[in-house]
């Protein structure tokens, strides 16, 4: 039995509230989980000049991702 790898549970995380993001016309694209187990995500459409991107990376995706994979210290928007 193979068990999903890093990569595999970030990305499910983030399919996770994926929905939510596109209802309000944005959307989110996982860049790059750097070897000091901290996700890096692009927030697209209008969650890019959202002024509440913040507290939706904090509660929304960075929960989401930390539920799936504990061993992840923190997700960072990148521009």
């Amino acid at each position: 039995m193979s068990y999903p790898t890093l990569e595999e549970r970030v990305q499910s995380a983030i399919e996770s509230i994926r929905a939510y993001l596109q209802a309000d016309g944005g959307d989110i694209r996982l860049i790059n989980i750097q070897e000091d187990s901290i996700v890096q995500i692009e927030f697209l459409g209008a969650c890019r000049s959202c002024n509440m991107n913040e507290l939706t990376l904090r509660a929304g995706v960075e929960a989401a991702i930390k539920k799936a994979a504990p061993e992840i210290r923190s997700v960072v928007i990148l521009e």
